[in-house]
């Protein structure tokens, strides 16, 4: 569970419903406070039990480069409802979705897509099956399947025991726990049991399954033609950063190793993890400008 610093919205940054073909999405969109947006836009999608919130400590100085910045809660994640089909939270329905976003924020122009952890999952299967032009692709702290490790174990809690017990049962008995062990001040602690509540239980179990069990795609996404950058921190507990690696190398892809930071680089060092990206954005940029 990513877990916010601060939920005060900077300077630039506001609360968007972005609508499309396939229904509304809340979304956070930040504007440079000055200057204007003359970069290519991005779109930053988060990950399981995550929302918009986990990108709020890098939203404004990314749009400070010169860009709009949108990120956005899922279908079934905390401010965007969702049905109670389980279909409506695969990797692929739920990629289809964000190429609708994307299509929308980009309005004729290519965004520069990120997924975070199983958002990592989400928006590979929007670059391999999405029609909407993409100036770049990031994979922050996500990995080439199934996530392994301490969060594996996790994700399997939660299958077995969200039908039985519910999703208020995780929150007193796992969640909270570990974030009042973790000194995780009251108003985060506060957001974070709101955040968890408002997800669709559905979503949360059809999410988990695919998170556990997603398939090898590095190959598919290697040929996608993009600009790829595999972003994630030194200590992830996520996928390990040894597998994330090979990942990069299988796609030859840009890859920076934040320091210091564990599975959510844009809440545990978010200046690093936004100049890294903003230099990545502006060099895919200006390579699909020069060459086309």
């Amino acid at each position: 569970m990513s877990t916010p610093r601060f939920l005060t919205l900077p300077p630039g940054v506001s609360v968007l419903q972005i609508e499309t073909e396939l229904g509304s999405f809340t979304a956070l969109e930040a504007l440079p406070v000055s200057g204007v947006a003359e970069r290519w836009p991005a779109l930053l999608v988060p990950g399981y039990t995550g929302s918009k919130e986990d990108f709020i400590a890098v939203l404004q100085t990314l749009a400070q480069a010169g860009r709009r910045v949108i990120a956005v809660d899922m279908r079934g994640q905390y401010e965007t409802p969702g049905p109670d089909d389980p279909q409506a939270y695969t990797c692929a329905a739920l990629g289809a979705d964000v190429d609708a976003i994307a299509a929308v924020v980009g309005s004729g122009e290519p965004v520069h897509l990120l997924g975070h952890s199983f958002g990592g999952l989400v928006t590979r299967e929007t670059v391999l099956n999405g029609s909407t032009q993409l100036a770049s692709f990031t994979l922050m702290s996500s990995g080439p399947a199934g996530i392994i490790g301490p969060r594996e174990r996790a994700g399997r809690m939660m299958l077995a025991e969200l039908p039985e017990h519910g999703v208020d049962y995780m929150w007193a008995n796992r969640m909270e726990p570990d974030a009042l062990r973790a000194g995780v001040p009251d108003d985060i602690v506060a957001f974070l049991r709101k955040r968890l509540l408002s997800n669709s239980p559905a979503g949360l179990l059809a999410m988990a399954d695919e998170v556990l069990n997603a398939r090898d795609r590095v190959g598919d996404l290697a040929r996608s033609g993009l600009d790829i950058l595999v972003l994630y921190g030194e200590h992830d507990d996520g996928w390990p950063p040894l597998l994330q690696a090979e990942m990069a190398n299988r796609l030859e892809a840009d890859c920076v190793v934040v320091p210091g930071a564990v599975h959510s680089p844009a809440v545990e060092a978010p200046e690093t993890t936004a100049a890294a990206l903003t230099r990545f954005w502006n060099a895919a940029e200006s390579r699909l400008l020069q060459y086309g």
